[in-house]
């Protein structure tokens, strides 16, 4: 059996050491193959495999056995926990004037859009449809014209049908949804998750590949539970916090 290979990662000096290693190591952890063995290199090598001192790495470690993905043994070393799996997103519930605030206030650019098949993974929320139009927008800082995030945006094409391209470069697609094409919105189920930035999104944002980035997917029903819009926008993890204050009463 091969020894446990934790990915690469370019850091980026802006954010704590510490906090990029962790995830990245976590992000192995719970992407690694069933047959992969539980035992993690020693924190001497995994410092030097990163490129940090072995302080940050003791502090990167610590991060992941407060969460339970990994236990510490004196003298026997440091091993993953057999129960680590990737955990449940956050989901959460709000009205859709709230959705069209936290998305106002960016200049946007509409990269690409056109038609595709129903991807694989959003097939839940298209059960009767075989394509889906679909469009490709980056935003930015309106003062300082830094990209902030960038979203693919998933819609039925009786809808998409009439949308007007220009909406889309000083509208939020909710806001598109709601006033441009006149659809009656009944919800919005937003799931967010922790992630490192691929390729392509590192290009976009202009942040190193790896770094930590919000995943966001807002999913749009009408009054008869139909699902028009599957919205996945990523965000900068140096850009965005996540807040959510809960009502006792």
């Amino acid at each position: 059996m091969t020894a446990f290979a934790p990915d690469s990662i370019v850091l980026n000096r802006k954010l704590p050491l510490w906090y990029q290693v962790s995830q990245s190591l976590r992000a192995s952890i719970l992407g690694r193959s069933p047959e992969a063995p539980l035992r993690l290199p020693t924190e001497e090598q995994l410092a030097l495999h990163y490129g940090v001192s072995v302080l940050t790495m003791r502090q990167a470690l610590k991060e992941l056995e407060d969460e339970g993905l990994i236990s510490r043994h004196r003298r026997r070393g440091t091993f993953i926990e057999p129960s680590a799996r990737r955990g449940s997103p956050v989901r959460l519930l709000g009205s859709v004037d709230a959705i069209v605030a936290q998305q106002s206030g960016m200049s946007t650019e509409l990269l690409d859009h056109g038609t595709a098949p129903v991807p694989a993974e959003l097939a839940e929320y298209f059960p009767d449809t075989s394509g889906v139009a679909t469009y490709h927008r980056l935003r930015s800082d309106e003062k300082t014209g830094e990209p902030t995030n960038h979203a693919r945006n998933y819609v039925l094409p009786e809808v998409a049908e009439r949308i007007d391209l220009a909406d889309l470069a000083r509208w939020p697609m909710t806001k598109v949804l709601r006033d441009g094409v006149g659809v009656r919105i009944s919800r919005i189920t937003d799931t967010v998750e922790a992630r490192l930035a691929d390729p392509e999104t590192a290009r976009l944002l202009q942040v190193p590949l790896l770094s930590p980035i919000l995943h966001y997917t807002g999913v749009t029903y009408d009054e008869e539970g139909r699902v028009l819009d599957v919205a996945r926008i990523h965000y900068r993890g140096d850009r965005f916090s996540f807040t959510v204050t809960l009502d006792a009463h």
